[in-house]
């Protein structure tokens, strides 16, 4: 399943892979993306959507129950785990590199979702969960001609600090012209994901604004940003959108309801979102739900569930908006508020994005990860390869559409 780049806003500051998956490892309980295609100049991935990343994974908080051997055969979670550990051990063993040999490991296995990630990218993994990140602070999409377009500057950012608008055109990163590119590949120039290149190091950027034409040259930074942004309609609707489940996004969407009439409707702007910490998933559920079920799902066999903390508001009029782009834990997310009756969702089938990963530590620092489950909305409805149907079809006027029906939601007639 794979999806264009063209007329996608793309974030700059989630360059291709830099989301972990599930990582009871790092301490965190997270969704990724779908494999990347590892090496060369760009790191691309399956799916561009909002978020550079593309499919958020899905990581669980881990009880203290030990998850069961899966019942798969030779094949089980736990075989290809060992696989991967052994070939990663051999190699070393042999001088050759750990990493590699885990990555053919991982290939073999079959696994859509499996990966294998440096050290230094997993750390900077679990930086973009905390909403950081090493860029310019560009937002970009590629347009139908395939010409690159800025849509957003980062304020207090190198680019906003040299002057780049939005609207800008982007011709080329350190004078490779990107026209035609896939949008991701750009992004990926521009945080210098093929050399990890930190902060402090230089790119310069060719760019156009009608007739005029030059270059800057700027020093990437350590950034953040905030996954969470919130506007109010002329008509009295709050938009929250969320971008990405980092952390604080859930006390973000709270403290936006906080400062929201107790009447007035609420639209949850979910297209795009490419998952991020389930735990904020859940709180951001716990929100709008009198506890109760969020989610079920299970590792190795050893099935677990997700539950909302008691104390949401539950009867203010809420519309979820979905895409393609939504995947993971925005799925998880939209699932538990569809099948609870708490949302009217609108727009177009979610991307499918519902397995678990859980990672192995290699010898040498990388981390490898394999699918060991998946999980179910609170009907049991499975989302992986499925997507959640929204319960209203709409495109470009999903937005107009939610308008509408929160318009009768919130009619006491």
């Amino acid at each position: 399943m794979t999806h264009a780049n063209a007329g996608r806003t793309v974030i700059e500051p989630y360059g291709p892979a830099r989301w972990p998956r599930l990582t009871a490892m790092s301490g965190r309980d997270l969704f990724c993306q779908p494999r990347r295609i590892r090496r060369g100049a760009a790191l691309t991935l399956v799916f561009a959507g909002v978020l550079v990343t593309g499919a958020a994974t899905g990581s669980f908080p881990q009880s203290d129950e030990p998850a069961r051997e899966a019942a798969s055969g030779p094949a089980g979670p736990r075989t290809r785990h060992e696989a991967v550990q052994r070939a990663a051990a051999e190699a070393m063993a042999d001088g050759k590199s750990p990493m590699e040999a885990a990555e053919r490991a991982v290939s073999r296995s079959g696994d859509r979702w499996g990966a294998v990630y440096s050290e230094d990218e997993y750390e900077e993994f679990r930086d973009s969960l905390d909403g950081r990140y090493t860029g310019v602070g560009l937002w970009a999409r590629r347009e139908r001609d395939g010409r690159i377009e800025v849509t957003k500057v980062q304020p207090g950012s190198p680019a906003a600090a040299a002057g780049i608008h939005a609207g800008d055109r982007l011709r080329s990163v350190d004078g490779g012209e990107v026209d035609g590119r896939p949008v991701t590949e750009v992004v990926s120039l521009l945080r210098g994901d093929a050399e990890d290149a930190p902060a402090g190091t230089t790119v310069t950027l060719g760019l156009q604004r009608g007739t005029r034409a030059w270059t800057e040259k700027l020093h990437r930074a350590r950034l953040s940003t905030d996954s969470v942004t919130v506007r109010r309609l002329p008509g009295g609707v709050t938009v929250i959108k969320i971008a990405a489940f980092t952390k604080g996004s859930a006390q973000a969407v709270r403290g936006a309801l906080h400062d929201t009439p107790a009447d007035a409707g609420v639209v949850l702007d979910l297209r795009g979102n490419s998952g991020g910490l389930v735990t904020e998933a859940v709180d951001t559920a716990s929100g709008f739900l009198d506890g109760g079920l969020v989610a079920t799902y299970d590792v190795d066999g050893a099935q677990r569930a997700l539950h909302a903390d008691s104390g949401g508001d539950t009867t203010r009029p809420l519309v979820a908006l979905v895409d393609g782009g939504t995947m993971s834990a925005a799925e998880m997310l939209t699932g538990a508020l569809q099948d609870r009756g708490r949302a009217v969702v609108i727009g177009s089938r979610t991307f499918g994005k519902g397995s678990v990963q859980m990672p192995t530590k290699l010898p040498d620092g990388s981390v490898a990860e394999l699918t060991v489950g998946h999980y179910r909305t609170p009907s049991g409805h499975a989302v992986d390869g499925r997507g959640v149907t929204p319960d209203l079809e709409a495109g470009p006027d999903a937005l107009r559409r939610a308008e509408t029906v929160l318009t009768g939601l919130g009619d006491p007639s």
